[in-house]
């Protein structure tokens, strides 16, 4: 990876998932109000065990499908997630997305932790275009990719159904070129 690991922000660390990660990931993704804007239903610990186990199989950084998923940690404690995947080698894009507990929701750590990435993306990982897909509903999501600097592209009607619910959810997609990145 040619990202130096740990990201260091002003007052969080950012840093790959670890096995011993499993249960704090499982304290958030476990939640109703977190899984719903995830398009699936909460994880049990096995499942978030089973993300963590996976996320060490992930292709070469430039392959098209390889993750940077990082453990967003404030005074040694995981909080949240935030990363990136390469949707696209060829064209340089990739998608950028997080999750927190809610507990620490409005604070600025989501922002700090995305700006740090995005700073990633548009410097070693050199990726061309990041966008970020949210639902419409996640507002907390949406005021993140705005306080970033993203634009936003699109808004996609009724675009895909909640498993967990079976009902239906619109999306915004938000985008940033990296000449338009101002760090």
């Amino acid at each position: 990876m040619p990202v130096e690991m740990p990201i260091r922000t002003e007052r969080l660390v950012l840093r790959p998932f670890r096995a011993e990660d499993a249960d704090a990931l499982h304290a958030y993704q476990r939640r109703e109000d977190v899984a719903r804007y995830l398009y699936r239903p909460p994880l049990d610990r096995e499942g978030c065990a089973k993300l963590i186990a996976r996320s060490v199989e992930s292709p070469e950084w430039g392959t098209t499908g390889a993750d940077l998923w990082l453990a967003v940690c404030l005074r040694g404690q995981v909080i949240g997630e935030t990363g990136l995947r390469l949707r696209s080698a060829l064209a340089a894009q990739a998608e950028i997305g997080w999750v927190f507990a809610p507990e620490y929701a409005g604070h600025g750590y989501a922002t700090e932790a995305a700006r740090a990435v995005l700073a990633a993306a548009f410097g070693p990982l050199k990726v061309h275009r990041v966008y970020a897909r949210l639902d419409a509903d996640n507002k907390p999501s949406w005021r993140v990719c705005e306080r970033l600097g993203m634009r936003r592209e699109a808004y996609l009607v009724d675009s895909d159904v909640n498993p967990a619910t079976g009902t239906w959810g619109s999306e915004y997609v938000y985008a940033m070129l990296a000449r338009e990145f101002a760090g």
